[in-house]
């Protein structure tokens, strides 16, 4: 008689998993004497960022006394440094925390907390973030600067610990190995636990379905802070072997972009779309040569019609959408270069964030969990190998985030008749104007087609006789006006009159989060802070 399934006792060695440390160890066994970073004037090879990466590992371990699962907050501009604490971090098993570093030192302070960090690594240029969250957090008594001028100078412990060896750590695939703080569009920031099994196959998922064909010939330019989303499109880079080129350090300057593509022959980058729109609307694209992109990824945010149809005129056919949170790392849906049209025929499913991504699952749910059909709005929500392993301390959060082993996203949407996923927007943006639902998204992008609009973003505010109605913030492009019944001929033809803004409130440039994406609560605030709010505000 055959034994019962139900009965088998799991292998002793089932969840052991790979450390993401070792993509770093194969590289620099098999392509030590390539190039593996470059930022300005400097450049690393596969085996001497191998080497560095242990000697602060060591440091970490020796030094410090760090153990599996301890946590190591990081506040820095991108740079090489910020790479190497990742990587040496998860060689000993130990979690890393990366923060936005253009933070407030009491938001920081904040997170080091909320992590209980036993170490803190910190560049230079922030000796206030280091003093708060010294002063915050109990757990931490010691920082590393980068550069120097306080606490323990980095150098000098690639120094000390120069020439050592070390293993990668034995993992478990739900070991924890990444707190990826949430951008806090609503309270405060949550943390998000990435662990080594999940961070494994969105990897492999993210070469797969994002950029395949990519190995240690390609060039990727890192745009976006590696903190957060660019931080994942690294390690992918780094499993393919792929050298990662940082752009100069300050403010972005799309000239440098794309100066960097032409000289490194650049073949893959991954950012917001609204960096796209500046990429794509700078002088500087037709300038300089770009004919190396094969993939232009782009995610974090809904990229507007126009501004697509702009960014594949100046780049042809390498644009890559995903559509993902940090709590799946990025990974729900893709729409490849080949989906993505200049025309508005059906065949271009205007409005697509595309399809599910391998090895995951996409349900649009209403209230109660209950799947709908094709067509109909409700939750987006997702299950599959990429979701993470929960918040980090917070089970109200998480009773709230999962339901029957669904990760509920918080945004609105629904699916075609062949599984192709629309966003309607954030669950929390939609508001209710005279008892009819209304989703800012679909009016913004009929506002963009106006050349003379930039930038939108359509809120929801009270009114006494409608409830709710509708407040569009908008953006200027250089020199250009408008007037606000201009924009309502413009929206008479293609949406119900309910739908239509009750105002018109121009900026001089919309508020945006540290990593460029617009925020309904930033563009809230701003307006709240000027008394524009209110009926009747100007």
């Amino acid at each position: 008689m055959s034994e019962d399934p139900a009965a088998i006792t799991p292998l002793p060695f089932s969840t052991r998993t790979t450390n993401l440390a070792h993509f770093l160890t194969r590289n620099a066994l098999r392509l030590g004497d390539r190039p593996a970073i470059r930022h300005e004037e400097r450049a690393l090879t596969w085996a001497e960022l191998d080497a560095r990466v242990t000697a602060l590992a060591m440091a970490f371990r020796e030094r410090f006394a760090l153990r599996a699962g301890d946590r190591v907050l990081v506040q820095s501009p991108n740079n090489v440094e910020i790479t190497e604490t990742m990587l040496a971090c998860w060689r000993i098993g130990a979690v890393w925390v990366p923060s936005n570093y253009r933070q407030r030192p009491d938001e920081v302070a904040y997170q080091a907390v909320k992590a209980d960090v036993a170490l803190m690594v910190c560049e230079a240029g922030f000796p206030e973030h280091a003093s708060a969250c010294l002063d915050a957090a109990p757990g931490l008594n010691e920082v590393v600067c980068i550069g120097g001028g306080f606490g323990t100078a980095y150098d000098d412990l690639l120094d000390e610990f120069g020439g050592a060896t070390l293993n990668d750590a034995d993992v478990q695939r739900d070991d924890p190995c990444w707190l990826f703080f949430t951008s806090g569009s609503t309270g405060k920031p949550k943390a998000v636990v990435l662990t080594h099994g999940q961070m494994t196959f969105t990897t492999l998922n993210h070469l797969n379905d994002l950029m395949p064909g990519t190995g240690p010939d390609d060039v990727s330019l890192v745009v976006a802070p590696l903190s957060h989303g660019a931080g994942m499109h690294q390690l992918v880079n780094i499993a393919a072997g792929a050298v990662s080129v940082l752009m100069p350090s300050g403010r972005f300057d799309p000239e440098a972009a794309w100066r960097l593509v032409e000289q490194h022959r650049v073949t893959n980058l991954f950012t917001v779309p609204t960096i796209v729109k500046l990429l794509t609307e700078h002088d500087a694209v037709d300038r300089f040569d770009h004919a190396s992109l094969r993939y232009v990824i782009y995610a974090g945010a809904p990229m507007y019609r126009e501004d697509q149809k702009h960014a594949l005129r100046k780049l042809g056919s390498v644009l890559v959408q995903y559509f993902g949170l940090g709590e799946v790392t990025g990974a729900i849906t893709v729409l490849p270069p080949d989906e993505h049209h200049l025309d508005d025929s059906p065949q271009a499913r205007v409005g697509t964030c595309g399809f599910e991504r391998t090895g995951m699952h996409v349900s649009i749910q209403d209230d109660d969990g209950a799947q709908l059909n094709p067509t109909e709005t409700g939750e987006i929500c997702v299950t599959g190998p990429a979701v993470c392993a929960g918040y980090f301390r917070d089970e109200t959060a998480n009773e709230k985030a999962f339901r029957d082993g669904w990760f509920r996203t918080g945004d609105l949407g629904h699916l075609d008749a062949q599984g192709y996923l629309f966003i309607t927007g954030r669950s929390s943006d939609m508001y209710i104007s005279g008892g009819s639902n209304v989703y800012p998204r679909e009016i913004e992008e009929v506002l963009l087609t106006h050349a003379a609009i930039g930038e939108v973003a359509v809120l929801g505010v009270p009114d006494r006789r409608w409830g709710e109605v509708g407040l569009a913030v908008c953006v200027a492009t250089d020199g250009a006006s408008v007037s606000d019944d201009e924009l309502n001929a413009l929206l008479a033809p293609r949406l119900a009159k309910y739908k239509w803004p009750q105002r018109y409130v121009f900026l001089d440039e919309m508020p945006k989060t540290g990593y460029g994406k617009i925020t309904k609560r930033l563009v809230r605030d701003e307006l709240d802070a000027r008394g524009l709010l209110q009926e009747g505000g100007s």
